[in-house]
């Protein structure tokens, strides 16, 4: 029986639907091992971040990244930088010798002078994965006590400091005590840590904006608050005017929840993202110490919930304007009707009296028109007089009066007929 090729004809992004779940592998990271990871906002677009990468390798003799491609690595010393471009940000992952000492200088690395950020640093961190020894427990000296975390995972066979501080370089230094981790565990567990807190930085710049958001949240409620007080007032002479600010505040209203649609967006999702790692870690506290989940969360959950705030009450309120404009606009359109009501009242009147006048212009012009052909009916009769026929002019002028004037009569009101008919066709 002959085997089938199956090479049938694939969906549409079936390639990049099935490699995405292979996008982001975990990097193979051996102990003892020191990390540098810095993301950038992207401001300028993924140009910006193709031309650092193409510079960084060419100068190590290597070729660029492709233009659409996603992630890329550079072997650089003893280590190896990897980028990687996401949403609106991108990540430069570089791994190393450790130094001797927890924070200690790193002589060879890819941050030096030469190296041009694509961007603004929105995330610097300085991770160390040592084994337990004397110098581990001495590291622990070198963390803010008032904000150290303090936790096991992997059931035992790690432990995690760190006091989500910067170091004299602007770095949040993290420490990883390795117990026995296997390298893809080692890994698995330094890609979660690099997430929490790359993401949890991202996560807070939600609440710079709603905390300016808030005063003008403030100057929108109190003008609504002011035009519905003249509303509870019955002022309807003033509807006009309070539409006009009503419109003007929703205009307003409507700018800020634009402008502030995708970052509030993102921060939800990249707290969600937090959250995620967080459960992933299932950490176990040291006592005396808090865990990073329960640090975070302390101190997050606030953040995101004055963000949804600013949301919710931009929503509300947009709603209350809605409100507002209906009442204010039903107020003017029976304004509107009442005006147009008095016009057709005027119009009603006015037509009548056009037609009054008609109907006397009509009787005049019968009697203009049935004088002339009287008239003209006289100069025939005394010419019919003079020829010799056996007729009295005044007599007979006399007795075709009203026949000139019936006559005439009969056929204004035939014309007029005529016209009302075409008027209703």
């Amino acid at each position: 029986m002959p085997q089938g090729t199956f090479a049938f004809p694939t969906a549409v992004n079936r390639t990049q639907a099935l490699g995405e779940i292979h996008a982001r592998p975990y990097v193979l990271v051996p102990s003892p091992r020191v990390i540098f990871q810095l993301a950038f906002m992207t401001d300028g677009g993924s140009g910006v971040d193709h031309a650092v990468l193409s510079e960084i390798s060419r100068a190590r003799g290597m070729a660029p990244p492709a233009r659409d491609a996603n992630h890329h690595a550079i072997p650089w010393g003893q280590g190896t930088l990897r980028w990687e471009r996401h949403t609106e940000f991108s990540t430069y992952f570089w791994d190393g010798p450790l130094p001797k000492q927890f924070g200690g200088e790193v002589p060879v690395h890819p941050f030096g002078d030469g190296f041009s950020p694509p961007g603004t640093l929105i995330s610097g961190i300085r991770l160390e994965i040592r084994s337990e020894s004397t110098e581990t427990q001495a590291a622990i000296a070198v963390f803010d006590p008032t904000s150290l975390c303090h936790s096991e995972v992997k059931n035992g066979q790690a432990a995690i400091l760190t006091d989500f501080r910067q170091n004299g370089d602007g770095l949040t230094q993290i420490l990883v005590i390795d117990r026995g981790m296997t390298n893809a565990g080692t890994g698995a567990l330094v890609q979660r840590l690099l997430d929490i807190e790359t993401y949890r930085t991202l996560a807070m710049l939600g609440l710079p904006l709603a905390q300016s958001l808030s005063p003008e949240m403030r100057r929108i409620e109190d003008g609504l608050t002011a035009v519905t007080l003249k509303m509870k007032s019955n002022a309807r002479e003033h509807a006009d005017a309070m539409l006009e600010e009503i419109t003007r505040l929703a205009a307003g209203l409507e700018a800020n929840a634009a402008s502030t649609l995708y970052r509030f967006g993102a921060s939800r999702a990249y707290y969600g993202i937090v959250q995620e790692r967080i459960r992933t870690l299932a950490e176990t506290a040291v006592p005396g110490y808090e865990t990073l989940g329960f640090f975070l969360e302390r101190r997050l959950a606030p953040a995101m919930r004055t963000c949804q705030s600013i949301e919710e009450r931009q929503a509300n309120l947009s709603r209350k304007l809605a409100r507002a404009t209906a009442l204010l606009r039903s107020w003017i359109d029976v304004a509107l009707e009442r005006q147009n009501s008095a016009l057709l009242l005027s119009m009603d009147r006015r037509a009548k009296l056009q037609l009054r006048l008609q109907q006397t212009v009509e009787g005049l012009s019968v009697a203009a028109i049935s004088y002339y052909v009287v008239g003209l009916f006289g100069y025939l009769a005394k010419a019919l007089e003079k020829l010799g026929f056996p007729v009295e002019s005044n007599m007979l002028t006399g007795l075709f009066v009203p026949v000139a004037v019936l006559s005439i009569w009969f056929v204004v009101r035939s014309i007029r007929k005529r016209h009302e008919e075409e008027d209703r066709a």
